[in-house]
């Protein structure tokens, strides 16, 4: 197939051009490269995709045959319409990585791809991170009106494996690897977790995009328990240091903060999300999405936490001395 990766030098994108690339196909990246070079063998349009509708003239020339397959993983909308009116036309096959994020409800458990999806972000509006949802559900519509039938919606979960540059899924074999000190944790045992190895996202993009796959479609792994995710860490980590499990709401009041970012418990998700990681898969399932067992994209997550220092700081997980702070004032109110 002749791909166009819109993007192609970081985490998904980079990893969906690398398997490409490996698989014959002749790939193309249209993208900054300020971060990174596309992989080797990629053929490389320079663009900034926030010049406008120009940063695209190089790929809409280059596609005088057409393209077989794009894929698209923006989160501004702007960006997204602009990409789609250049190069829909010229597209046999159109992905875009969306997110689980665009439902409007995380509460139930299992729910699939006719679940309710939030308001599209209003034209003008600067996307972020409080609008994430609301962006990719704006991309969505993008994509279903311009790509039409040849549009997969590909609606990923969390995603892990090496190169996660989230910090999220990796933080707690990392922290059992990092020292012997007690391990701070929430309460949660039963809640779940659920995440897709990014190799395997690539491949299902690459699989869904051959086979002519089409439609919204979750993109995600088995949900497992937090308490055998948090166990499988400690093992692979050869941790010896005790767990303290602490209530929800006490870890909420004193300083603790759910999800990601600075001084959070990663996985750990505020009231209302007890389906966030829990949505089905079973529909990708039946369209040839194979995911592989989560102990191994841990056991290689943690690889790759080794390598790149596990004393480093972070976007997502708490800081040592938070975690002493949180620890002491726990001991002080329980014993």
């Amino acid at each position: 197939m002749r791909i166009l990766v819109l993007g192609g030098t970081a985490f998904l994108s980079a990893e969906i051009a690398r398997q490409a690339l490996a698989a014959g196909h002749h790939v193309t990246c249209l993208a900054r490269g300020t971060v990174s070079p596309p992989p080797d063998g990629a053929a490389w349009l320079p663009a900034d995709r926030s010049h406008g509708p120009a940063a695209y003239a190089a790929a809409a020339a280059a596609a005088a045959g057409g393209w077989d397959a794009v894929v698209d993983v923006a989160c501004d909308p702007g960006q997204a319409r602009e990409a789609l009116e250049a190069l829909a036309g010229a597209a046999g096959h159109w992905t875009f990585v969306s997110s689980c994020s665009v439902y409007a409800d995380h509460s139930v458990a299992g729910a699939g791809e006719d679940a309710a999806v939030l308001e599209p972000l209003a034209a003008g509006t600067e996307p972020g991170a409080g609008n994430y949802g609301e962006a990719k559900s704006a991309i969505e519509r993008w994509t279903r009106e311009l790509a039409g039938d040849k549009a997969h919606l590909c609606r990923a979960g969390l995603i892990g494996g090496p190169g996660d540059g989230s910090d999220r899924y990796g933080y707690w074999p990392a922290r059992f690897a990092r020292d012997s000190e007690p391990v701070l944790v929430p309460d949660i045992p039963t809640d779940a977790t659920q995440i897709i190895d990014v190799r395997d996202l690539a491949a299902w993009v690459l699989t869904a995009a051959a086979n002519a796959v089409t439609g919204a479609l979750n993109a995600v792994g088995e949900p497992v328990p937090f308490a055998a995710y948090l166990e499988e860490s400690r093992q692979v980590a050869d941790g010896g240091a005790d767990v303290v499990a602490a209530p929800e709401g006490w870890l909420a009041a004193h300083g603790a903060n759910y999800w990601a970012g600075p001084d959070s418990l990663p996985l750990w998700l505020p009231p209302g999300h007890e389906g966030f990681a829990a949505r089905s898969n079973a529909a990708a399932r039946a369209a040839g999405l194979q995911t592989r067992p989560w102990m191994d994209t841990l056991r290689d997550t943690l690889a790759d936490e080794r390598r790149r220092g596990l004393g480093r700081e972070r976007r997502a997980g708490m800081s040592p001395e938070t975690e002493r702070r949180i620890l002491a004032g726990y001991r002080a109110e329980f014993g």
